[in-house]
């Protein structure tokens, strides 16, 4: 029996302490949650911002209607909520969260990761959906990059304003920002870095509608823990303004419930997915 309670703790101990976790937003006033910020989006409609970033986001050219996996999701959840009025802004993904701030749009719907600066000025959904990074070179690797140490010196891209870029930075790596994926693709492809650090599903669909790319994911990479962990790189959230409490409560539920129902699983497996990437999956 004392063995069986030892092991107990230590599972708790280990449950309640994590080595690394991310940042957990301020303690939810659910008493106070009254801003009527819910009943404004069932009643006025909603404004959606997002990236042209697929398979994530876009906007067709042709009929101006946006697609894309979490434009799906955020349909879906929005649907769910009673909210059908919904209107799109599309702008560079490091514009989002000024757009969000300044009231432009009312939910940045591109997914985004939870990150410590984020945190200052947004608030974040629950998990969505799952996904890592990619360390993404040249073919046949010239640079030599076989980890995140052999960064150091090196010319590496990443969006600008995205996770990537707010990691980077943080542990001393000199970032070329680039606007929009078509740019960065395009600066990796030529060469004017050696590395960039994107999300494993872009990356695969962008090699998949460009089978001649000369670029390749670096494979066994350990994956640094904070940057999961610390700066959320993985999970697919959306981000609403901390004021409006009670659309950010809302979404939460809605997400949860299109997780359980299967629903995410089926607008993942349509983008060429699958339930592996419903929830953490270790990345080495």
């Amino acid at each position: 029996m004392t063995n069986r309670r030892s092991l107990l703790a230590a599972v708790f101990m280990m449950i309640a302490a994590p080595a690394f976790a991310q940042q957990i937003e301020g303690k939810a006033d659910f008493q106070n949650c009254t801003d009527g910020s819910l009943v404004k989006a069932q009643t006025d409609g909603i404004t959606l911002g997002i990236s042209p970033s697929p398979p994530y986001s876009n906007l067709d050219p042709n009929t101006q209607k946006a697609d894309g996996l979490d434009v799906e999701i955020n349909e879906a959840a929005l649907h769910w909520l009673g909210i059908d009025k919904i209107k799109y802004e599309v702008a560079p993904f490091g514009q989002l969260i000024p757009m969000l701030v300044s009231n432009r749009i009312d939910v940045v719907a591109s997914n985004i990761h939870q990150t410590p600066d984020r945190l200052k000025v947004v608030t974040f959904t629950g998990p969505a959906w799952w996904y890592g990074p990619a360390l993404v070179v040249q073919k046949g690797n010239p640079a030599g990059i076989k980890s995140f140490d052999d960064l150091k010196g090196k010319k590496v891209g990443a969006i600008a304003g995205s996770a990537a870029d707010e990691y980077l930075r943080t542990i001393g790596i000199e970032v070329t920002p680039f606007q929009e994926d078509a740019a960065e693709f395009a600066g990796i492809s030529t060469g004017k870095v050696d590395v960039i650090l994107e999300d494993d599903v872009k990356v695969l669909d962008f090699v998949k509608a460009n089978a001649g790319a000369p670029i390749e994911i670096v494979g066994g990479v350990a994956v640094p823990e904070d940057l999961i962990f610390k700066y959320g790189y993985g999970y697919a959230r959306y981000a609403v303004r901390p004021a409006d409490c009670q659309l950010r409560m809302a979404y939460g539920v809605a997400l949860h419930e299109l997780w359980g129902a299967g629903v995410v699983s089926a607008i993942l497996k349509k983008y060429g997915l699958s339930n592996r990437n419903l929830t953490y999956f270790p990345l080495n």
